[in-house]
């Protein structure tokens, strides 16, 4: 959402407290049990002053979807677009899926767990996001099968997995866990490339063929 006119630098530094301490509840909580009260007090304001900074209580939880989504599919869309073989593409977006989960736990919880609470125009940009995303993994996938390096799968099933596999990370994960999203990635694609690949592809020197990308290509 951009700043309104008239409202200077401090006005933004505010608003997105809000959505931080926000995004706390929520995941603690649940969206639908916490009341526009119970935020303001966390954030030190009165109700009136609150919808200074939000508007609205959904657009708190718009913003917290944003704030997943919109770096997410940025990552995506161009690791999609770029020229190397399909399975070293999903090898990098899967841990780009999971940075993006264990940077912001608790609105990975919100994300999966409330954005059935949306509605309207907000509830139809948030679905087409995420059918973009699930179009990206889901290309990926057939585009590792038709060069051969998988084997013919039904597509959407094999999306799914990957999806599931992922997705479910926020659930027990900590920021301050044994696990980062290298290592995590390097485990959740080991576990699905073996069980995806056809029997003449050779996945051993995957992790050396992604550690060599990394080098060539900037951050």
């Amino acid at each position: 959402m951009p700043r309104p006119p008239g409202h200077g630098p401090g006005y933004e530094v505010k608003r997105q407290e809000i959505i931080d301490q926000a995004a706390a509840l929520f995941a603690k909580q649940g969206y639908a049990a916490t009341g526009i009260a119970e935020i303001g007090q966390v954030a030190g304001l009165a109700k009136g002053a609150l919808y200074y900074y939000i508007g609205s209580k959904e657009n708190l939880l718009v913003e917290i979807q944003d704030r997943v989504l919109r770096p997410l599919l940025q990552s995506a869309r161009r690791i999609a677009a770029l020229d190397e073989e399909p399975v070293l593409r999903l090898r990098l977006l899967s841990e780009t899926l999971l940075d993006n989960i264990l940077e912001r736990l608790d609105h990975i919880w919100v994300y999966e767990h409330d954005y059935r609470h949306l509605r309207g125009a907000n509830r139809a940009r948030l679905l087409r996001q995420r059918r973009e995303f699930e179009r990206i993994v889901l290309d990926l996938l057939v585009a590792a099968m038709e060069s051969g390096a998988f084997r013919t799968l039904d597509p959407r099933l094999a999306m799914l997995q990957f999806l599931n596999l992922h997705n479910h990370t926020y659930q027990w994960a900590r920021a301050d866990g044994p696990w980062d999203a290298a290592f995590l990635s390097r485990e959740y694609c080991a576990t699905l490339i073996s069980g995806f690949c056809s029997p003449g592809y050779d996945v051993a020197d995957l992790e050396e063929r992604v550690a060599k990308f990394r080098a060539a290509t900037p951050a």
